[in-house]
């Protein structure tokens, strides 16, 4: 017996093989896929049934799943110095990154996360505050500031929703420290560093890319944001707005001043023509939300891809339940890595949500186009594509499309002299979200590495709101004020580069669509409904998921390996030719 262990010890440490290599990596591939099925269900029961018992669940289940990420990736290690083919050695640079969310290989550590994890998406998905009398949820508050016009009452509301964060900025700093120790002992400067290496080149070249990427965009933001707060200085006068200011963050018709298409109308271009008001026709042609996802669906079978399972609409949460609490951020789900996917989301008739609908059937899609990759691929060549794959359809609704589906009279379809309302109403959205979509990452990574400790998180994160939206609070913020947690993605831990990055892929995707769909006329006007060679080299690029550089991914479907936002100019090139126009006396800036 001694004689055995001795041998087995002298196996444990002799140089490692390929053969080695190749059997841990598929016997991890088992483990994942089995955890990942049940995580899932986990998940989904959670999101769907608030309540102290599934906290505990997905606490647990959390648990598990870090300990086994930590197991994995320390397991992987042992095969560093090993000349791996390429497909072995991502599969292998994968476990070695582990989650985003790393624990230390300390089963405390890993059990404290989960529970903080947990407490965190909890205490943001049962969020609530008291204003006149009446309790308010994120979802009742948000159609407020969607709506309202009075100063008085969006700062109430505003700063109301903001009363349910404070809470969580002790354990949001404890996550912290345990996170950045587990990435730490994966060979990571800190939980930034990690997040930024999963893009397929170095971390700060990623930076780099990205600060590039904005550069390229930035001017057409600044004349929106000029534009935009001199219309609403029209409205409100120099105390609410001043000229020469960052924009009230909640005076722009979205919770978090991230898009600002629900204060269209108060800047809607003089003489630029009616443009379609989607909602209303959503209305009359007396659609409700199962019709606008089956709608949805249609668009992408129209493109050659197979319908949606029975399973989908029995098992997805379409509208929003009277009876209980449910996380109602809209999210697209794959519970098997199948073809069990499901969409949750409290969809509302409108047209926000009708394109919401098309955005995350995208993601449903995508995630069957590669369900027959290894389980090591499961996933976006980069997180924005995932994320960009159902925005770069939703650029098709067009009038045009809008006919095809018996949404719009022939002859109701507005003429190019509305092109101008069209687009503004797209960019109060797709523009100004840019900068948002590029800040919350980028405070996340100041606080990963110590540049904002926690008593600066909410002042770094009204600097870099200021820097990159030019927006700031309506009023002083408390000293105890926790902002960031008031946005979804902040307690609910997801990474959000990849929405940045997404709404400068969507337009790349539509550009190389249009092109191969052979379309002549302006970016805007293009509509891909129903074009098969085109879905069929969209499908191509969906279906290697993960399993090459998202530049090889990129290449597949638009011939560049280089994200580029010149396509964002072209398409909003009417727009930013009249903010010239508009802003030529004005004072731009902040």
């Amino acid at each position: 017996m001694e004689a055995s262990k001795q041998t087995m010890g002298a196996t444990a440490q002799s140089a490692p093989t390929v053969q080695e290599a190749k059997e841990f990596l598929e016997n991890a591939e088992t483990e994942i896929s089995e955890f990942g099925k049940f995580a899932a269900q986990t998940a989904w029961v959670k999101a769907n049934f608030i309540t102290q018992d599934t906290n505990a669940l997905e606490a647990r289940m959390a648990e598990q799943g870090a300990k086994l990420s930590t197991r994995l990736s320390k397991e992987a290690k042992r095969f560093n110095s090993l000349n791996l083919p390429a497909d072995m050695r991502r599969k292998m640079n994968g476990l070695l990154r582990g989650s985003n969310f790393p624990a230390p290989d300390n089963p405390a550590a890993a059990k404290e996360l989960a529970q903080i994890m947990t407490r965190l998406d909890s205490a943001y998905g049962t969020g609530t505050f008291e204003m006149n009398g009446k309790t308010l949820s994120l979802y009742e508050a948000s159609d407020i500031i969607a709506t309202s016009d009075d100063p008085a009452e969006l700062q109430a509301v505003w700063e109301g929703w903001r009363t349910v964060s404070p809470s969580m900025k002790k354990d949001y700093a404890s996550m912290v420290e345990i996170i950045n120790e587990g990435a730490q002992e994966l060979g990571f400067k800190d939980a930034g560093d990690l997040w930024r290496a999963g893009y397929d080149m170095d971390a700060e070249a990623f930076a780099e890319e990205a600060n590039r990427l904005w550069g390229q965009v930035k001017p057409l933001y600044d004349e929106l944001h000029c534009y935009v707060r001199a219309e609403l200085n029209g409205k409100y006068g120099d105390e609410i707005v001043p000229l020469d200011e960052p924009i009230r963050a909640d005076v722009l018709g979205n919770m978090w001043g991230q898009s600002w298409g629900n204060v269209y109308d108060d800047v809607a271009p003089e003489g630029g023509g009616k443009g379609v008001d989607v909602t209303e026709l959503l209305v009359e042609n007396d659609y409700d939300a199962l019709k606008m996802v089956k709608t949805a669906e249609q668009f992408f079978t129209s493109m050659g891809f197979e319908p949606l399972p029975d399973t989908f609409y029995e098992r997805s949460l379409i509208t929003k339940p009277e009876d209980r609490e449910v996380v109602c951020h809209a999210s697209a789900w794959n519970i098997d890595a199948q073809d069990d996917v499901r969409i949750k989301m409290c969809t509302k008739v409108n047209g926000e949500d009708f394109s919401t609908v098309h955005h995350e059937l995208g993601h449903n899609f995508y995630q069957r186009a590669y369900k027959d990759q290894s389980a090591f691929f499961h996933d976006g060549a980069n997180d924005g594509f995932h994320e960009a794959i159902g925005d770069m359809i939703a650029l098709s609704i067009t009038p045009e499309y809008l006919v095809e589906i018996g949404l719009l009279d022939a002859d109701a379809v507005p003429g190019e002299d509305a092109d101008l309302a069209l687009l503004m109403r797209q960019a109060m959205d797709k523009v100004a979200f840019l900068p948002f979509g590029l800040m919350v990452d980028q405070w996340r990574w100041k606080v990963f590495d110590g540049t904002y400790s926690p008593s600066e998180y909410n002042d770094g994160w009204w600097e870099l709101r200021e820097k990159y939206q030019g927006l700031k609070p309506p009023a002083d913020r408390p000293t105890d004020a926790f902002d960031p947690g008031a946005k979804y993605h902040i307690p609910g831990n997801t990474p959000y580069m990849r929405y940045f990055l997404a709404h400068i892929l969507q337009f790349q995707f539509h550009q190389a669509a249009c092109e191969q769909a052979g379309f002549e006329g302006p970016l805007h006007r293009c509509s891909v409904y129903g074009n098969k060679e085109v879905g069929e080299k969209f499908n191509t690029m969906m279906e290697m998921g993960a399993s090459k550089p998202w530049p090889d991914a990129l290449e597949a479907f638009t011939g560049t390996r280089e994200m580029d936002g010149s396509a964002i100019l072209e398409y909003f090139a009417p727009v930013m030719t009249y903010l010239q126009e508009e802003n030529k006396d004005r004072t731009c800036g902040w």
